[in-house]
């Protein structure tokens, strides 16, 4: 048994945090799934500016796309469509063999409707119509601006990833969207089974204290807010509320871990999948932490569902003047401005190799 079969047997899933056309035309996501118990994964603008702006493999179809008068947003949206239909086609038969519990890919709705509630709906329903694959994921931000688009998306039978939460109050927030979601879907007669998970971001807090705090609290911090969330998630999905919401045949939101590769070179670059490792949770890890965990990795046990010392660690935080509500808070807003940033670079590519094909296929005529 292989150490990713190991964190699936704990009851964890394990998503691949990237997709390139590269690794669907090259066997490489074949092979995380067949070998490395990979059973979805996730987007998001800059892995598609990355992937598109340091490949060739996207030429031919933008010069195609642009020929026939696509541009900007509708041109990529088309791109990367194309690429997680394929994925989510390589992930049908687990999701058909869990039930909807896994296979799922992930396409985020445009970083610039962050705060734009009935702009992110009206994203949401279009992606959804627009992928046609029951195993694709929604992502919608958990600003105060997401949370009732959560709320009516999932009302709407749209499945949503609610992305960049970074604390138990996020967390909770869209887990609240999501049962509001669901309860009125029970209540008007409709199917509860709508997937949904929940992706709290764990890395950046880490990143966003180093100088801030002694040498003995370094990269403690986003495990910390992981075991307060963790807590959390395992008493809602106790309570009389999920029970009854349960019984009428509704799934669980699952808590997925986000950001879990090590973004300090002194840290042991498994260091947050080792810690997060959990029952019912998704890890979703960049390809770069997955290798490294199949390498070098060790499955110390499950996380303690009581949170175990994260309480007794945030308040030596909270001694040292890292106030984790603000934090968060601030943290929320740096992700969503990253990722209008990457947005914004990734549409001035496409456009850039638009005119440079175009013109290049002018001088070839």
């Amino acid at each position: 048994m292989n150490k990713t079969e190991q964190l699936r047997d704990l009851g964890q899933s394990l998503w691949l945090d990237n997709i390139t056309r590269k690794m669907l035309e090259d066997g490489s996501l074949r092979h995380y799934i067949e070998e490395l118990s990979v059973t979805g994964l996730t987007s998001n603008p800059t892995i598609f500016d990355e992937a598109i702006g340091n490949s060739g493999a996207y030429d031919e179809a933008i010069r195609e796309k642009a020929g026939a008068g696509k541009s900007g947003e509708a041109l990529f949206m088309e791109l990367a469509l194309e690429d997680l239909r394929r994925a989510a086609d390589l992930f049908r038969s687990i999701f058909d063999s869990t039930d909807g519990v896994d296979g799922w890919v992930s396409m985020e709705v445009s970083p610039l409707l962050a705060q734009d509630t009935a702009g992110s709906i009206a994203a949401a329903a279009q992606i959804h119509a627009q992928a046609d694959r029951p195993n694709l994921f929604v992502k919608i931000p958990g600003t105060p601006e997401g949370i009732p688009a959560i709320d009516e998306s999932i009302f709407s039978g749209v499945p949503i990833n609610v992305t960049l939460l970074f604390s138990r109050e996020q967390y909770l927030a869209a887990a609240e969207a999501y049962l509001r979601g669901i309860e009125r879907r029970v209540a008007a007669g409709l199917d509860p089974q709508i997937g949904s998970v929940a992706s709290l971001f764990v890395s950046r807090w880490d990143k966003a204290v180093s100088d801030k705090v002694p040498a003995g609290l370094r990269n403690r911090l986003g495990i910390a807010i992981g075991q307060r969330t963790y807590r959390a998630y395992r008493e809602l999905l106790s309570s009389p509320r999920w029970r009854r919401l349960a019984a009428a045949g509704a799934r669980p939101q699952r808590l997925l871990w986000a950001s879990t590769g090590t973004k300090d070179p002194q840290a042991p670059d498994t260091l947050y999948v080792e810690a997060l490792a959990a029952p019912d949770t998704i890890d979703t890890m960049p390809e770069k932490t997955l290798r490294a965990y199949v390498e070098h990795g060790a499955l110390n046990g499950a996380m303690a569902a009581d949170g175990g010392d994260a309480e007794a660690v945030l308040a030596h935080f909270a001694r040292a003047g890292i106030d984790v509500d603000a934090l968060a808070l601030q943290l929320q807003r740096d992700g969503a401005r990253a990722f209008v940033k990457s947005w914004k670079e990734l549409l001035e590519r496409i456009a850039g190799k638009s005119a440079a094909l175009a013109g290049a296929d002018k001088e070839n005529a």
